[in-house]
């Protein structure tokens, strides 16, 4: 709606992870440099996890890019309350596999499939996002899949996407086998002050924006303070706040229009004290 108005090739900030608008803020660079030095080791677990809304499926997604010359093939799952013998039915959907099978021929065609990507040069990598809601059952059956191999080189590499509390699963006693697993972890926090205008500002040029609207001064630390940081917060507030903008017809941002958006948004923010500034 408000594309046409500011004259923009694109919405700046969906909420759906989009490569084409990643920011490389200081955390996400040193994650990715990582996530890609252990991803080279083609076996075993990557592990990422950050809050909600901290960018991991981005931070995946352009992994998947950096290694998209290495004929990779990719299976993702977005996991629920998964058992054991479900987790293993949807390792085998993701990569193309009929459900109907038992547990063992399910495992018999997976490990035939892994190993004829294997010999025509392809490589298998499967994503799992919020793993936190994985059961122990579901994770150990994960790790048994690790376990796969022809000849001296595993089959499948896996990374593991979820929020902290994944982390307080992977310590618990019963997890040890996995944990010598992981050749790579990252955990992404929240991105500064600074980085929340660099972050909002680099959108917006990715869309096309030519400084229309202009931001005042006090905008920038306002979003910050009331998102924590957290990139699709940011989103949905400047989203909301362009909306306004155009409803408005305003050509210039302050932060007493950050406060009505706020005010709109309600509990999903903190209570907003504004002393508004301009350049």
């Amino acid at each position: 709606m408000y594309e046409a108005y500011y004259r923009l090739s694109a919405k700046p900030f969906q909420l759906t992870p989009d490569p084409r608008f990643f920011y490389s803020s200081s955390g996400h660079r040193k994650a990715l440099a990582y996530l890609v030095y252990g991803a080279s080791q083609r076996e075993g677990f990557i592990v990422i996890t950050g809050e909600v809304g901290a960018g991991k499926t981005m931070l995946a997604r352009m992994l998947a890019l950096k290694l998209e010359q290495q004929n990779l093939v990719l299976a993702q799952i977005v996991s629920t309350q998964l058992g054991a013998d479900d987790m293993l039915r949807m390792v085998g959907s993701a990569f193309g596999l009929p459900e109907e099978k038992s547990k063992a021929g399910l495992l018999r065609d997976l490990e035939r499939l892994l190993i004829a990507m294997h010999q025509q040069g392809r490589r298998a990598l499967l994503l799992v996002d919020e793993a936190q809601n994985l059961p122990i059952g579901a994770i150990e059956e994960l790790r048994m899949l690790s376990n796969l191999q022809h000849g001296e080189k595993s089959l499948l590499q896996t990374f593991l996407l979820g929020q902290p509390e994944f982390r307080r699963t992977l310590q618990s006693p019963g997890m040890e086998q996995l944990r010598q697993r992981v050749v790579a972890s990252c955990h992404l926090g929240p991105i500064d002050c600074a980085e929340t205008e660099a972050y909002i500002v680099h959108r917006l040029h990715i869309a096309g924006w030519n400084g229309d609207p202009v931001f005042s001064d006090q905008v920038f630390p306002t979003i910050h303070r009331h998102t924590g940081g957290v990139p699709r917060k940011i989103n949905l507030l400047c989203d909301r706040l362009l909306l306004l903008g155009r409803l408005d017809d305003k050509h210039r941002i302050e932060a007493d229009d950050v406060a009505e958006v706020l005010e709109d948004l309600g509990h999903e923010y903190a209570p907003l004290t504004v002393h508004s500034g301009g350049r």
